[in-house]
């Protein structure tokens, strides 16, 4: 005899992802799976008195989104900063920040996220001096979208010890001005480290990708009370997407082990994988944590099977690892790793058989992924590893064909693109040679050879809701020769969101596509979104969201 649905969906215009069955119009949940699928009448018969009945009213209902590449600690604890996100010119961020400043008396550091390369002016590079003006009594700092890049004032260099500058992490820089002074300007991980430890979490937020460690000394009660508030607040606003999974990008086990306690207590809304994340300093014996990192966590909410490193830093501040200097500079980029520790490190955990992913953005980055890559093959085996290349902004064409040969996946972030709507559509153009843009932020270039592609957002890089995310890949920008078209089917766009991501976790046998047995991790929409003109398609949001036969959120 059937077992009862907990829950059933009707009258909705299915996208299963299932070959054998692609759409229908509900579907039934019964102990945290789905158990039936079918036309709306024949699942409503299966329905009994104690069965929620969820009406779609003729919209989209698909798998629960995965957002295979977020920063969720970070994320979460970035909802109450100060966001200046849309904020231009020095009157508009003085203003902006003294209001914020006087509304927040008690913060050891005014802190602000989302400051555009070019917040002062165009052209301008923002000094330590700017932010004296913009705020002369307190220390201040503002995070650039990528996170890559903090500017402070004179106060928080000099409460973070970084006015005279200080030792960094290779492919880390506090730029110096003639005097000897810092000029403000931070770049990368190990150099910001100082000023992301006086903000409000103690850098504990980011210390899964500043150094992949624990906090020392270990986080207090109190401390993990706040940090777990705050994951919280960031696993309900992943839910209000539609989000019922997340790749984290950063790791360490005191991340592991506060999801774990908010699995425990029942609130963990969204399905985590965390990696284990190899720094440049560490020796290969360290992999020997993330050993034991897989070991300890195994469960279908949160787990470890991955590793995470950074190759180089980013196109906007000319961190990124480029073939050839960059217009205007003397400078290639900042290689993070010595390629030949690179390489040894991708080896061995390939041979232990773990995933990786390795942020990659400039086309010298990108090709000594796939060198190493290709290298751990040539060591280990083929194997199906499913290995990753995160971001994939400058592409050389010779490097194109590598992906599927090599089966690498791509990882890929429609809204960081000139042409994804958030960011200014003239700020990665303007570091990049001409004949490096054809096959700059090449998505569909890289689907049409076969290579597998998924969807993310990289929040707090981009807010992780996921419409805005999928418009910028179907409905892009308009930009001018030689840029070229890379919008995506809003099918491929979809399933590089859910099947894709699931199947990129080793999951596609258990989630990712709406057909009985799986996972009950569904999302319900407000619209039907393939009747929806591509550039509406920011209109839509979840209307209800599960997870695990569980829901998480209803509007």
């Amino acid at each position: 005899m059937p077992m009862t649905p907990d829950i059933v969906i009707l009258n909705g215009r299915l996208m299963t992802f299932d070959a054998e069955r692609p759409t229908a119009e509900a579907l039934a949940v019964s102990g945290g799976r789905i158990t039936a699928i079918g036309d709306s009448g024949g699942i409503r018969a299966l329905a009994g008195p104690g069965t929620r009945v969820i009406d779609a009213c003729g919209a989209t209902v698909l798998p629960g989104f995965i957002d295979s590449h977020v920063h969720l600690f970070g994320g979460a604890v970035e909802l109450a900063c100060l966001d200046l996100y849309g904020v231009q010119g020095l009157d508009a961020l003085t203003a902006t920040v003294r209001d914020w400043a006087a509304r927040h008396p008690d913060d050891q550091v005014v802190f602000a996220v989302q400051a555009d390369y070019a917040i002062i002016a165009p052209g301008h590079y923002t000094t330590r001096q700017d932010l004296d003006r913009v705020l002369p009594d307190r220390p201040f700092a503002m995070f650039a979208p990528d996170h890559h890049t903090i500017w402070a004032n004179t106060r928080a260099l000099e409460l973070a010890g970084l006015l005279h500058g200080g030792e960094v992490d290779q492919g880390a820089e506090i730029l110096m001005a003639a005097d000897g002074t810092a000029t403000g300007e931070l770049r990368e991980a190990s150099a910001f480290a100082p000023v992301l430890k006086l903000t409000r979490h103690g850098g504990r937020d980011l210390l899964g990708m500043v150094t992949g460690a624990d906090p020392v000394p270990p986080a207090t009660a109190a401390e993990r009370a706040l940090d777990k508030a705050a994951i919280v607040q960031g696993l309900k606003h992943c839910a209000s997407h539609g989000i019922t999974g997340l790749h984290n990008m950063d790791g360490n086990f005191y991340t592991l082990e506060l999801l774990s306690e908010l699995e425990a207590e029942g609130e963990l809304l969204c399905r985590v994988e965390v990696p284990f994340h190899f720094k440049s300093f560490d020796s290969l014996d360290r992999f020997a944590e993330a050993e034991e990192m897989r070991a300890r966590y195994q469960g279908d909410w949160v787990w470890c099977n991955r590793v995470k490193m950074f190759i180089d830093g980013v196109v906007e501040s000319s961190t990124a690892l480029m073939l050839e200097p960059y217009p205007g500079l003397d400078t290639v980029g900042d290689a993070v790793f010595d390629y030949p520790h690179f390489e040894a490190a991708c080896i061995k955990a390939d041979a232990m058989g773990l995933q990786i992913s390795v942020h990659a953005i400039g086309d010298l980055g990108v090709r000594q992924t796939l060198d190493a890559y290709e290298a751990a093959q040539r060591a280990n085996g083929k194997r199906d590893s499913r290995h990753r290349i995160e971001h994939i902004e400058v592409l050389h064409p010779d490097d194109l064909p590598r992906f599927r040969d090599l089966d690498v996946v791509a990882s890929i972030q429609p809204g960081h693109a000139p042409f994804g709507g958030v960011f200014p559509p003239d700020g990665a153009g303007r570091m990049l040679h001409p004949h490096q843009i054809p096959t700059a932020y090449a998505w569909q270039d890289i689907r049409e050879t076969g290579a597998p592609v998924i969807f993310s957002t990289d929040w707090p890089v981009i807010p992780v809701d996921v419409m805005p995310n999928v418009k910028a890949a179907v409905a892009p920008v308009p930009m001018p020769p030689p840029w070229r078209d890379q919008r995506q089917s809003l099918h491929d766009t979809l399933k590089s969101y859910t099947a894709d991501n699931a199947w990129v976790e080793f999951h596609e046998d258990r989630k990712g596509r709406l057909t009985p047995g799986m996972m009950a991790d569904i999302a319900v929409m407000s619209h039907d979104l393939e009747a929806l003109e591509p550039g509406d398609l920011d209109k839509a949001r979840a209307q209800v969201t599960i997870a695990g036969g569980r829901v998480t959120y209803e509007a």
